[in-house]
């Protein structure tokens, strides 16, 4: 095969952009997997259309809705999450297709937009629950005391 050969063998071959992203909220991982497609959003293996809970769902189709049509329908996204609660799980779900997509797309404009709607889309929030202590029932929690 001569190299003249490999150059047009390489042009005729798409290229197809996959991004793997993540999104982290209280104890929730979520991990987004965004390829081209025709607009199909699965989380853990459910359609994003049917998800259970509405509010949670609301929140997950956030960035897709700033986004637009356009860029929606142009990619499927496949995320699995695992951990904490339910809006723990929305939340962080939300945050790995928002960052997905802006790595997927690499446009400025679309940064703006989630930065501008809500910082947490895409920059994380680093609070976590502080740890029951030793002989307590709660982390901050003391025994009662009484002075008669």
């Amino acid at each position: 095969m001569e190299r003249g050969d490999a150059s047009t063998m390489s042009s005729q071959q798409e290229v197809k952009k996959i991004v793997i992203a993540t999104g982290k909220r209280k104890t929730s991982i979520a991990r987004a997997i965004i390829r081209p497609g025709y607009g199909r959003v699965w989380i853990n293996n459910i359609p994003i259309e049917i998800y259970p809970i509405k509010l949670a769902r609301l929140k997950m189709m956030e960035p897709l809705v700033l986004a637009g049509k356009k860029i929606w329908e142009s990619v499927d996204i496949i995320v699995n999450v695992k951990g904490g609660g339910v809006m723990s799980q929305a939340d962080a779900v939300r945050m790995a297709i928002a960052r997905g997509l802006v790595e997927y797309t690499g446009s400025e404009e679309l940064k703006k937009i989630y930065l501008d709607y809500d910082r947490s889309m895409l920059a994380g929030d680093p609070r976590r629950t502080e740890p029951e202590k030793f002989m307590r029932r709660s982390a901050r929690r003391r025994w009662q005391k009484s002075y008669r």
